[in-house]
């Protein structure tokens, strides 16, 4: 039998030669596999009929529906480019105040020469009827959001794989920004502040201040559980960084923890405390001892007073209740903890973060660990924008630097605070804690101040300043309202 000659293939295209390349590549590592064809043609995910039935409800009852579609739904949602089209046409329409029908939008893109680009005449005529009504409008919105968030993780993630084989330096950076994009789709899902109108916003700004009108007398904000001082901030706000500076010794970490027990035991709000200075152990302790309102050097001595266990135990039942997540990692750097407290935010909802305390944290950039006032400044920059990010308050524990100690009666100023004049710059509150008996010049004078100290409101940006008196309970480890200064043991 006669051979017939084999038909010669056509050389791939160069786009299937690359892929080709890849697949060798790939199989030729070891613990690699190669990508299916059904891997390498799989298309995204979509709905077209969705985004139809979203257009046809909006044409079949424009007067109840084109309002809603544009607070419900971007126009980027949309994966078919002609259905994209047509949506906001439709939306255009109703901007401009035209009747909206199949006649006027076909005139619409007549008029901007789309009609080729969405299928012709026949194909906007389709879609007047192509859902039987318009009361599942809802339900169709939902499903085109959906694709087109999945289209979005499918897109975040290919770019972070592709940043991840390109990225050179410090793998810490990459982790950082991935981890941002990731909670960037979620966040863009909703409808984003900053594209609201300045009437949104003045609207906003009027209802803030009916509701302060309606609520006078009362804090508009998270509550410290010190009355003055709440009197004084009107509480703490979302996207606040509150520092709280002194020397060493003048009760930062016991003020900090008596306000972050008050949000978690008292107000049941999840706080999280990163604790670089004092293990989990020790803070515990503290706060069980605080709580209890019992002299914590008897019970580290091992000789606490016969009522004590029972005021420990009932301590102990409210603190373990509480959702107050510790984390004690020394040393840690601002973009470690960014990425933790994102995942606290997300998974418990935390509503205040205490840092304790701000010098003892690291930079992970070069310049910063060349520099240290630049260190500060950008852990002080990465906490202010933690705060935003978070939408909650951030309490900073900071030292201020000796110059207190050459005054008389010790008092701090503002511009103590070490390393770096950024933290006052960053701050939205500046409170300097202090302690007059620790300056007294004699037993008797000494005696004469116990217990007496002061919380310096130095800065804030959206208040006055000012002292507030408060009375520091030292065997309790607790601070109180000066008036309650008869509550101590």
């Amino acid at each position: 039998m006669e051979n017939k000659e084999q038909p010669q293939l056509a050389e791939p295209a160069p786009q299937l030669q690359a892929i080709d390349s890849k697949i060798k590549s790939i199989k030729e590592s070891p613990g690699n596999r190669a990508p299916t064809a059904q891997e390498i043609s799989r298309t995204l995910p979509s709905n077209s009929d969705a985004e139809k039935g979203v257009i046809s409800a909006m044409l079949q009852s424009p007067d109840d529906i084109v309002g809603e579609a544009v607070q419900k739904l971007d126009s980027n949602a949309f994966y078919v480019p002609a259905h994209k089209t047509l949506y906001e046409l439709i939306i255009n329409l109703s901007d401009e105040g035209k009747p909206i029908d199949p006649i006027t939008l076909q005139e619409a893109l007549m008029r901007e020469n789309l009609m080729d680009s969405v299928g012709g005449p026949s194909a906007v005529l389709e879609l007047i009827d192509f859902v039987p009504d318009a009361s599942h409008f809802d339900f169709y919105v939902e499903i085109v959001k959906e694709k087109h968030l999945l289209r979005e993780i499918i897109s975040t993630c290919t770019g972070c794989i592709n940043s991840a084989y390109t990225h050179e330096g410090d793998a810490s950076h990459i982790l950082d920004e991935v981890e941002q994009s990731i909670l960037d789709i979620g966040d863009n899902e909703d409808k984003d502040e900053n594209d609201l109108s300045m009437k949104d916003h003045v609207l906003s700004a009027i209802a803030n201040i009916e509701s302060m009108y309606e609520n006078r007398g009362s804090i508009q904000g998270l509550a410290t559980g010190f009355r003055d001082i709440d009197k004084q901030l009107n509480g703490m706000h979302p996207g606040q960084m509150i520092v709280i500076a002194a020397r060493p010794s003048m009760g930062k970490t016991s003020l900090a923890m008596n306000i972050a027990e008050h949000v978690s035991v008292d107000q049941e709000k999840a706080v999280a405390v990163f604790s670089l200075e004092m293990t989990t152990q020790d803070l515990v302790q503290r706060l069980l001892c605080s709580r209890a309102r019992v002299n914590g050097q008897k019970i580290r001595a091992g000789i606490p007073d016969s009522g004590d266990f029972p005021k420990l135990m009932k301590a102990a039942g409210e603190l373990s209740k509480s959702k107050m997540l510790i984390d004690e990692t020394p040393s840690i750097s601002i973009m470690e903890m960014r990425a933790k407290a994102r995942r606290m935010k997300q998974r418990e909802d935390i509503q205040l973060l205490v840092v304790d305390y701000l010098q003892l944290m690291r930079s992970n950039t070069k310049r910063g660990k060349d520099n240290r006032q630049i260190e500060i400044s950008e852990i002080s920059a990465g906490l202010k924008a933690l705060a935003k990010e978070l939408h909650i308050p951030v309490i900073v524990i900071a030292q201020v630097n000796r110059n207190p100690e050459e005054r008389k009666g010790g008092r701090p100023r503002i511009s103590d605070l070490r390393e770096s004049g950024s933290i006052e710059q960053d701050a939205d509150v500046v409170g300097l804690l202090m302690r007059p008996e620790r300056y007294a010049d004699d037993d008797d004078e000494r005696d004469d101040l116990e217990g007496e100290a002061t919380f310096i409101v130095a800065k804030q940006r959206n208040g006055p300043i000012g002292d507030v008196p408060l009375t520091f309970i030292d065997n309790q480890v607790r601070f109180a309202d000066r008036s309650h200064a008869n509550e101590r043991a």
